[in-house]
């Protein structure tokens, strides 16, 4: 995936690697929590997990270095707009589900729900 913010300093992309192959992949950028102006927070997006791999772990350790990443830098909250069918991964790693934020995705044509993650 190409996004405008990509290139920008405050944007962080990781990784997870098997050999060459790219198994887990997610991108997070600065961008205030909907509806909190004021806010000095970072929008996940683009998170994957090849199917290969998925329930082992890896995405959780892709997500848990992130974090701490970003706590370093200050941030305090972190957003996304998750496929519902994921909905269960990300509230097993501490992410609340936003009652009522239910969409279509124009782009993939799929339900999605807004989550957070306050870092402490």
């Amino acid at each position: 995936m190409v996004e405008p913010r990509d290139d920008e300093p405050t944007s962080l992309h990781l990784a997870g690697m098997m050999e060459d192959r790219v198994m887990v992949c997610a991108s997070f950028f600065h961008a205030a929590y909907p509806g909190d102006v004021d806010g000095d927070d970072y929008q996940l997006r683009f998170m994957a997990t090849d199917p290969v791999v998925q329930g082992r772990g890896y995405g959780a350790q892709v997500l848990a270095e992130a974090q701490r990443r970003l706590r370093d830098r200050g941030v305090t909250r972190v957003w996304a707009y998750a496929r519902d069918t994921a909905l269960g991964f990300y509230q097993s790693v501490g992410w609340t589900a936003v009652a009522g934020s239910e969409f279509l995705s124009v782009e993939t044509e799929l339900p999605h729900t807004m989550i957070y993650k306050t870092l402490s």
